[in-house]
């Protein structure tokens, strides 16, 4: 509006300023919105109004309504951009204005105010702006400008208008709401003068924040000066924590070291001159406690979220940090010492290599400065801070340092009596070490649990009698001693109960309960002992209490009944205040009322940036003013999610808590009786209580029966009979007209608790009945509040169902309520309610739906936007309907469109409103409406107003924003990010461009916020994308990172394969920080940044305070996390690419596709960044991208290893990066690098010395000697290094490296097999074409295996000693006792349950290596334990021993051989085995596969076959195994390996039964009659599921080819579901068939003769059934393996020796005889069937013709049947088919018995010679057909030999015609075709053999065809002349007289 006033714009302004005057607050906020927007428009332009508008404002800036405040601060904040007069001359009583504003505010007007004040601060001090310079303005120093605002930090607003003398008197108490008010300013002023400001200013700016904290105004009480500290931690951390780098904040990090220092040294000074009592050095001490406190919490924050970055701070001597910190250790106030502690924790956890050394140097010293009580405090603390940060740290520490802390804790417990000065300190420290301890968990705490129990014990008294006694004696100081001992004890307990759940037997929780009963009973004599040693036993007193409410909240209620009445009086009167003067209130009702309540009690439970300063001003006792002096146990335990700090509250606050809580557990046990005495006592003290009193009392009593209800609610149990119900009730009801909103609030919660715990319709009609009553009676807004929420927890707490009959009336009563406009609190919690009622009620509610919508949209465009409450129920109310509508919403119906442009419209005013949680409202609203109708929303508004929004300084609407944008992205990823870059390119206008990133930044609406850079970032070429990576530095809030990360995620899913190079660019931008964090490339600086400069250079030409090239970087350097989520994301982009397209990882297909479409882009060209990622990631400071690096590395390597070079025939496209991949690897192996990495390094390494990438053994040297080294440490035994972190490490690194090995073994080896099988060929194909095969040959080729073959003694012995500790581990818990005592070859005993991860990780490629080897060696070697047991150190002895199960004490040679290999054998199996009968579903597929190789090349060496041969029922098991396997595991790499693995398990049987069958046939040839039934089945055929090998094999192959082919199985074919058609198979299942077939037809050989009777029926069912269902003609002629496997199994089957007994020939005949018959059936053309292939139904007939005798075949039907079908292939048209066919005629006119082959030959050879004699007419086209002429030809010549010399001159006339038919004359030979020519030249050969073989019959036959003798002369002639011709020209060439095409597999 303001740039169209023009002119006119005086008269505008002056008419809304007098209207100002009368106008209420709504209309006065109105008008000074319009006053903003004019200022905005017109600029510098309105000068002359400026002042009159200030003079207006100003005093409305303390109005009473907030709505008006909050306008005028925006509208001066607008006014101070070009009126210089606010920042000059009117600078002070600006401060002043503001400071009166903050008083008595709420939330919002903080955040106005602050952002005023911090602004025109910032502006005074820098002035942006040219005209200042023309003006020539005095400008503020920095002094001037902290000084003011410390003026509002310490004194608050209202002493200004006093006189000067009386301002600087100390009374008087700082007003909170100013003090908050300006922390919030303070952070405003520094996030707007920009981090490099801060950077260069940063130790003057420090040491004015800590003295704002030592000034005596800031600490007046304990309470207050923690307010002050949290404040100033404030300051610190939203400045510190995101405006700086990483480089900035480690120097910021030496500034506070050095402040510290100083401080220490001031302290210091004074303590040691304590002669001199000067009051003020006391007073000095303490305030210097809290400098301190500030101080430490920001060091250990910054170090803590540098993490390993940090890591410079620590190793540089100059900063001397640790010296700084732990000198601390020693000051005289706790709440530095712990502060100090906490900030040693925090290092620690962030370089966890420190954390035992620190451990270590606090116990010594611990144990030099014994004798100061502030060295035994102050160490102690830390030790306790680090032990409790073990858990953060996943290596943890070693084991013996559990023992070290216990023997410092009994020392200082034991000699705590004897020094008086010392005992108190010593008690303390001595429990808080134990309590520590027991954070170590189970496995440390296992060992050390009867000493602690015996502590216990001892603690407390043992009996009555005792303790009377104790009463007796003692002063006021050994009571103080004692209760602090016992608080301690108890502490301790509590603190074992909370982290070692799984110690808690039934036993120990008895002998835990008798000291805590003893507490108990000590309680009630408590109030005598104080009365007689005075009230300062009080806090130690309430402490033990506080402990033994802690602890007894951990236990079963059960364990303690018999002192519930003890407990209950002690608790009840803990919260009812019934001891205590003091009106103390407890801090749960926060959490026990429910989250969404939030908007009824105004701010109170509101997540926002400021929460930790916001905390102090909430009407609970000291809220917000947790610190660790209150509690110094929490500096080991938990920190609670989303603290940074933990804050206790102070004690008298945590009691309360304690007893609440505590009341919640017991009330459910409790007897009904005691119930109604409580409950009536509490409406009695209600009662008692008066004013103030009351309502902490009512408080109080209130979050203990809502802990009670909800206790009785988790243990679904009741709140017992009426009376007890009626007394709740009456208890409730009251508190429903309560005026304090909160308790109204509580009231309501407990209503609904109550109906949910009785579950009664009667009792919830009667409640709800109530309530209407009183709603349509009430006129008062208490009233009506408090039962209008009544209904809608009624509604929550029962459900829809439950409350359905009251629902139209609670509708229709909340509708009439929410239109009460006279009060907007009666609106909001009708409203509230209401939307409970529509979340509650579903789809009950649809009915009330239109109303419900109309009355919203009304509310929404007639309640002032001023009323925030109202308006955010109202946009509660529109998520919820859209919820009940729910997918309806998709529909077209008219109904619907109207509900569904309603909720629209509802969405859009509600996103218009200025109030940011509205806006989240509208947000979550919109997202609702997309997940239901996502057509519907419009993304191209929807998108850019989100990516406004995730600048905005609400952290709530950030959420919400990030929260929408996940779920958009998870379904539309490309248009938002589309929408989102559409916002960068309309940003034609500066000031919408500028999206403001700083959550404490100014909107982004002003001139100068696009001026100052830094503040905001533009949606560059990056895209959102690159915003939300940004995000993701400077968020710290846990729920709205991990929505970033899922975000980016979606994105990365759908778009990273599309437009590679641009989320390469974006991850490698971020990673780029790692290798040099100062010259940090902005994300996607440069083009814009120019352009604008130009705009602004005619107003800053004058304007050179701060160089604006500084600005335009962006604020922060990528942090570590964020660069570890972009090395996650790297790995991401890779595995989608694999999903993608093949070119990805083709270089050659990428380059094409590149040049087909330049736009195409594929990884394989952007590997050089991939790789140079990897690196800069795997050499970084940080541990967690240095995994995450090397993770990228292995993902790489494995991706590219086979990618080859085009350029270079012969290489691989990873070869020229191999001194990147060896320079990144290096590092993870040095002394000092974490195991973890060194862990993953070795797998990188073995992955790429195994994928073959460099084939040069001189360069593979460099990364092997990585593993060697790593071998040597392995050797060195345990227990050598020095240890930093906890023995699993060790045994996690150990195992990495032989599993390393082990992969690089089996690599190696399959190179040598692969080498060894193909030496031959190589060298055929090399003389061939040498140019190829010259590249590959410099390898010799078992290279990879002389790297190997030094280590492989020591290697295998390590190997086979981690098998047997990973059996061991392996073992059920039941056998536990049987492990060995002190652990195994590297493992002990302690962390066994750690290792276990680490050895099922690397178990299976250790298998297969040790398989491997063991096969190599054929078993031979044996331990040769001499020579190893005296090259090894003493551990590794032990270990040697363990592996030949001998105790450590004998000698170690006892074992033969044998023994020792049955041994490796039952080792290998058992663990295969074990891990076969149930992998869980999330193994690998590897460890399967694994492990199959593993025992299918175990199974290769003749021992192993033996073993497992010899003991059938070890076949048996295997093979049930992998069936079971088989059913859980479906990829055909597994089901190929168990076929391979049974294969073996038949081999070895049948070896081992033919091994015997041979010494049985040499001791029977005398009694041949009768020979043995060897074999399976006996004698009568019978076999035994579970015992037979043979069975056990059937059934799993069976499985394996009815997966296959479902229609062999009668069941599955029969059932319904089965689809009838026959799918061709895949070659994978073509193999596995194939498979299968072969073992099924070795099975017989299994058997007895009556066992094969057995099992051949089905076994040959199947083989034909396969041979049917397989044989099916291809193009190529190709016999598929099934084919081939079949007929094969036949031929075996066939031809069994074993079978032709006398009682099985003649069921033998019959098998034969219908197997031959069925597959004769088959093969009858049928029209339906796809063609059958003849060949291989004619190859299995000449199978069986050949194999077996012709009494069994001789049957006239088979006869005619094969002749039938060998009559159809002669007459087939496929040239293939004929020569085949001639083939194995020829094997069966050859057959020895002429009985069989006469019928054959006669039938047959007619046909043939018909065939042959045809030729002469068609002359063959092609070798096909040549192929079938030649073989015929070969028939005949056969039957010519065949013949006897009577009949071989009628042969010969059949033969010699034919082949002189076809020699060609001369003239057509030179144009005959080349098949046509080879012909004649074969026939020409022919006849040259023939004539010398048979002289006398080729002359008879040559004689009676004269012309046939010219035709073979001239013939003759032509050949010779045309080879004398050759000869004179070249060598000649050989004639291919061989068939071209051979069979592929012969079968004869």
């Amino acid at each position: 509006m303001g740039r169209m006033l023009g002119s006119s714009f005086p008269e505008t302004v002056n008419n809304l300023l007098k209207s100002l005057k009368s106008a209420e607050s709504q209309g006065r906020s109105e008008i000074l919105m319009s006053l903003q927007k004019v200022l905005n428009g017109l600029g510098g332009a309105a000068a002359s109004c400026h002042r009159d508008i200030y003079k207006n404002a100003r005093s409305l800036l303390t109005d009473r309504s907030m709505a008006v405040r909050c306008a005028v601060a925006k509208c001066l904040l607008e006014l101070q951009n070009e009126a210089v007069f606010m920042w000059t001359a009117e600078l002070e009583n600006v401060a002043t204005l503001c400071f009166k504003a903050l008083e008595n505010s709420n939330y919002g007007v903080r955040v106005a105010v602050s952002k005023l004040l911090g602004t025109v601060m910032a502006t005074a001090l820098i002035p942006k702006q040219a005209t200042v310079m023309r003006q020539n303005v005095k400008r503020a120093t920095l002094e001037e400008v902290l000084e003011l605002m410390a003026t509002g930090f310490l004194r608050g607003g209202s002493g200004f208008l006093k006189s000067g003398g009386e301002m600087l008197k100390v009374g008087g108490s700082v007003n909170r709401e100013v003090r908050v008010g300006v922390t919030q300013a303070y952070v405003v002023f520094v996030t707007t003068l920009g981090g490099q400001w801060l950077e260069r200013n940063f130790a003057t700016f420090l040491s004015h924040v800590l003295d704002l904290v030592s000034h005596p105004r800031a600490t007046q009480t304990h309470v207050e000066a923690v307010y002050s500290r949290r404040c100033v931690s404030f300051i610190l951390r939203a400045t510190v924590g995101s405006l700086l780098g990483e480089k900035a904040q480690i120097a910021a990090a030496k500034d506070i070291c050095q402040a510290i220092g100083k401080q220490m040294k001031a302290v210091e000074a004074v303590v040691n001159d304590a002669n001199s009592e000067n009051k003020s050095g006391a007073a000095d001490v303490a305030a210097s406690q809290h400098v301190m406190v500030c101080a430490l919490q920001e060091l250990g924050s910054l170090v803590q979220s540098l993490n390993a970055t940090a890591s410079p701070l620590i190793q540089e001597p100059s900063i001397g940090l640790l010296e700084t910190v732990t000198s601390v250790l020693l000051h005289p106030s706790m709440a530095a010492r712990l502060a100090a502690a906490w900030c040693l924790r925090c290092v620690a956890v962030a370089l966890p290599f420190q954390l035992t050394p620190f451990l270590d140097r606090c116990a010594e010293r611990l144990n030099n400065l014994k004798t100061s009580p502030e060295a035994v405090s102050g160490y102690s603390f830390a030790m306790a801070a680090l032990l409790g940060g073990v858990h953060q740290c996943p290596l943890g520490i070693p084991h013996a340092k559990g023992k070290m802390v216990v023997s410092i804790a009994e020392d200082l417990l034991r000699t705590a009596a004897q020094n008086s000065r010392l005992s108190l300190q010593r008690t303390q420290a001595g429990w808080l070490l134990l309590g520590a301890l027991m954070t170590l968990g189970p496995s440390v705490v296992r060992y050390h649990l009867p000493k602690m129990l015996l502590l216990w014990r001892n603690v407390f008294p043992r009996s009555l009698k005792e303790l009377e006694a104790e009463k007796a004696r003692g002063d006021s100081f050994t009571w103080q001693v004692t209760l602090e001992g016992r608080a301690g004890a108890l502490c301790a307990m509590r603190s074992f109960v909370a982290h070692c759940p799984e110690l808690l037997t039934e036993d120990v929780i008895r002998k835990l309960m008798t000291p805590i009963e003893c507490a108990m009973t000590m309680m009630s004599h408590i109030p005598s002992v104080i009365k007689a040693h005075g009230a300062h036993l009080k806090a130690s007193a309430a402490m033990v209490r506080l402990r033994l409410y802690d602890i007894l909240a951990l236990l079963p209620p059960k364990t303690y009944e018999g002192s519930f009445n003890a407990l209950l009086r002690e608790l009840v009167a803990e919260f009812t205040l019934t001891d205590n003067s003091a009106n103390t209130t407890t801090s749960l009702l926060r959490s026990l009322c429910h989250y969404d309540d939030s908007v009824l009690l105004g701010s109170w439970l509101q997540e926002t940036d400021h929460k930790s300063i916001e905390d102090q001003l909430q009407p609970n006792s000291a809220s917000g003013s947790g610190a660790l002096e209150h509690d110094p146990s929490s500096i080991y335990l938990r920190i609670p999610a989303g603290e940074a700090v933990p804050g206790p509250l102070p004690l008298g606050v945590s009691v309360i808590d304690a007893s609440v809580a505590l009341f919640g557990v017991v009330f459910p046990h409790v007897s009904y009786k005691h119930r109604l005495q409580m409950l009536d006592h509490f409406a009695e003290c209600v009662k008692q209580a008066k004013g103030v009193r009351q309502q902490a009392v009512q408080l109080n009593i209130f979050t203990a029966v809502l802990s009670a209800l909800k206790g009785l609610a988790e243990n679904k149990s009741t709140l017992g009979p009426e009376e007890v119900r009626k007394s709740a009730l009456t208890l409730v009801m009251g508190a429903l007209d309560n005026p304090n909103p909160i308790l109204r609030c509580a009231a309501g919660e407990a209503l609904g608790r109550m109906a949910q715990v009785v579950g009664e319709a009667s009792f919830i009609a009667r409640m709800a009945q109530y309530s209407f009553d009183k709603l349509k009676s009430a006129r008062d807004v208490v009233s009506r509040t408090g039962h209008s929420l009544a209904l809608g927890c009624l509604h929550r707490y029962v459900g829809g169902i439950g409350s359905g009959q009251h629902l139209k009336t609670s509708v229709s009563i909340l509708l009439a309520l929410a239109q009460d406009g006279t009060s907007p609190e009666v609106q909001t919690w009708s409203l509230h309610s209401l939307a409970l009622i529509v979340d509650s009620s579903g789809p009950m509610y649809r009915g009330y739906v239109e109303p419900t919508l109309s009355l919203v949209l009304t509310l929404l465009l007639t309640v002032p936007p001023s009323h925030t409450e109202v308006h955010q129920c109202l946009g509660r109310c529109l998520g919820a309907i859209i919820t009940t509508v729910g997918p309806e919403l998709q529909g077209n119906g008219a109904t619907i469109s109207t509900i569904r442009s309603s909720c629209l419209v509802g969405c859009a005013i509600t996103q218009d409103h200025s109030d940011s949680l509205v806006q989240a409202a509208a947000i979550s609203c919109l997202q609702q409406l997309h997940m239901f109708a996502p057509r519907h929303v419009n993304l191209s508004s929807l998108v850019p107003s989100l990516c406004v929004h995730l600048c905005s300084s609400h952290l709530l609407l950030r959420r919400a924003a990030v929260a929408c944008l996940r779920q958009l992205a998870q379904r539309e990823a490309a248009e938002v990010c589309e929408y989102a870059m559409s916002l960068a390119k309309n940003a034609g206008d500066k000031e919408n461009s500028v999206i403001n990133i700083n959550p404490f930044a100014p909107g982004a609406g002003s001139r100068r916020d696009a001026h100052s850079r830094h503040q905001g970032v533009n949606i560059t070429e990056t895209g959102l994308e690159g915003v939300l990576f940004g995000m993701l530095d400077r968020e710290t809030d846990r729920k709205l990172c991990s929505d970033i990360h899922d975000t980016l995620g979606h994105m990365l899913s759908s778009l990273a394969v599309e437009n590679l190079s641009h989320w390469l660019m974006l991850c490698k931008d971020v990673l780029a920080a790692s290798s040099d964090m100062s010259t940090a490339a902005p994300l996607g600086g440069g083009k814009d940044e120019e352009s604008e400069k130009k705009d602004e250079m005619d107003d800053d030409t004058m304007f050179t305070t701060l160089g604006e090239e500084d600005k335009s970087k962006p604020s922060v350097a990528p942090r570590w996390a964020t660069r570890v989520f972009a090395a996650d994301c790297l790995c991401r982009v890779i595995m989608l690419c694999e999903n993608a397209n093949k070119a990805h990882f083709d270089l050659a297909l990428a380059r094409s596709a590149r040049l087909k479409n330049p736009k195409n882009d594929f990884l394989v060209l952007h590997l050089s960044d991939l790789i140079r990622m990897a690196f800069m990631a795997a050499t970084d400071h940080s541990n967690q991208l240095r995994m995450a690096g090397l993770q990228a590395l292995e993902d790489i390597i494995k991706k590219f290893a086979s990618v080859p070079e085009p350029e270079f025939p012969g290489h691989v496209i990873l070869e020229q990066y191999q001194a990147n991949v060896g320079a990144a690897l290096r590092p993870a192996f040095s002394q000092d690098t974490p195991s973890d990495i060194t862990a993953k390094a070795c797998q990188v390494c073995s992955a790429w010395i195994g994928s073959g990438v460099v084939s040069d053994l001189n360069d593979l040297r460099r990364v092997h000697n990585l593993l060697v080294s790593s071998l040597d440490k392995v050797q060195a035994g345990k227990g050598s290094s020095s240890q930093l972190y906890r023995e699993s490490a060790t045994t996690m690194e150990k195992l990495a490296v032989l599993k390393a090995w082990a992969e690089v073994y089996i690599v190696a080896m399959k190179i040598k097999k692969e080498a060894e099988t193909k030496p031959k060929r190589v060298l055929k194909s090399t003389e061939e074409d040498e140019d190829d095969f010259g590249t590959v040959d410099e390898l010799p080729p078992d290279s990879l295996i002389t790297l190997v073959q030094p280590e492989l003694p020591a290697l295998s012995r390590l190997w086979l000693a981690a098998l047997k500790d990973y059996a061991l581990l392996t073992l059920p818990a039941e056998f536990a006792t049987q492990l060995p005592p002190d652990g195994g070859a590297f493992y002990t005993p302690e962390t066994i349950d750690t290792a276990r991860l680490h050895y099922r990780n690397s178990w299976a490629p250790i298998l297969h290596a040790v398989a491997l080897w063991l096969n190599s060696t054929g078993f031979s070697a044996s331990e040769s334990t001499e020579e190893t047991a005296a090259a090894m150190p003493n551990s590794q002895k032990r270990a040697t021993s363990i592996m030949l199960n001998q105790t450590p004490g004998t000698p170690p040679t006892t074992k033969s051989l044998p023994e020792i290999n049955k041994d490796r054998m039952h080792l290998i199996l058992g663990v295969s085995i074990q891990f076969l009968c149930s992998p869980r579903p999330e193994e690998p597929v590897e460890h399967v596969t694994s492990c199959l190789q593993a025992l299918h090349t175990l199974l290769d060496s003749p021992c192993a076959r033996i073993h497992i041969a010899e003991d059938q029922l070890l076949g048996v098991e295997l093979l049930s195994v992998l069936h079971r396997l088989l059913l859980t595991w479906d990829p055909p790499s597994v089901q190929l390996l168990v076929t391979g693995v049974v294969q073996q398990i038949v081999r070895a049987a049948q070896d081992y039964l033919q091994e015997k069958r041979n010494t049985l046939n040499e001791d029977d040839t005398e009694e041949k009659e009768n020979p043995v039934a060897l074999g399976e089945g006996g004698e009568s055929g019978g076999l035994v599921p579970g015992k037979s090998l043979v069975f056990a094999a059937m059934e799993l192959l069976m499985f394996i080819l009815v997966r296959h082919m479902p229609h062999l199985s009668s069941k599955v074919s029969d059932s319904p579901s089965h689809i009838a058609a026959k799918s061709h198979l895949s070659e994978e299942s073509a193999r596995l068939v194939a498979a299968t077939v072969t073992i099924l037809s070795d099975l017989p050989s299994l058997c007895s003769p009556a066992g094969c009777m057995t099992i051949l029926p089905t076994i040959l069912f199947l083989i034909t059934r396969v041979l049917k269902e397989t044989a099916v003609k291809s193009a190529d002629n190709q016999v598929p393996p099934p084919v081939s496997a079949a007929l094969q199994g036949i031929k075996t089957i066939v031809t069994l020796p074993t079978v032709k007994t006398d009682e099985t020939q003649k069921q033998w005949t019959g098998l034969i005889r219908s197997t031959l018959a069925s597959i004769l059936e088959y093969s009858q053309p049928e029209a339906s069937k796809p063609i059958l292939d003849e060949v291989s139904i004619l190859t299995a007939i000449a199978l069986f013709l050949w194999s077996a005798s012709n009494e069994i075949i001789g049957v006239q039907s088979l006869q005619n049947g094969c002749m039938n079908r060998f009559k159809s292939a002669l007459n087939s048209c496929d040239p293939w088919v004929q020569a085949k066919c001639y083939q194995l005629l020829l094997s069966v006119f050859q057959h020895t018995n002429r009985a069989l082959s006469t019928p054959y030959i006669h039938s047959l050879a007619p046909i043939m010679v018909e065939k042959l004699k045809a030729v002469e007419r068609s002359r063959p086209n092609n070798n096909l057909e040549l192929l079938a002429v030649q073989e015929g030809i070969k028939v005949l010549e056969t039957l010519v030999a065949l013949g006897e010399e009577q009949n071989r001159v009628q042969l010969l006339a059949l033969l010699v015609p034919t082949l002189i038919s076809y020699l060609l004359n001369e003239n057509a030979f030179a144009s005959a075709s080349t098949a046509s020519k080879d012909l004649h030249e074969f026939a020409l050969q022919n006849l040259m053999h023939i004539g010398p073989l048979y002289p006398h019959a080729f002359k008879t036959v040559m004689g009676a065809a004269p012309e046939l003798k010219t035709r073979l002369e001239t013939a003759v002639r032509a050949s010779q002349a045309s080879k004398a011709k050759a000869a004179a020209r070249q060598p000649p060439p050989t004639v291919h007289s061989t068939p071209t095409i051979k069979l592929k597999t012969s079968f004869f």
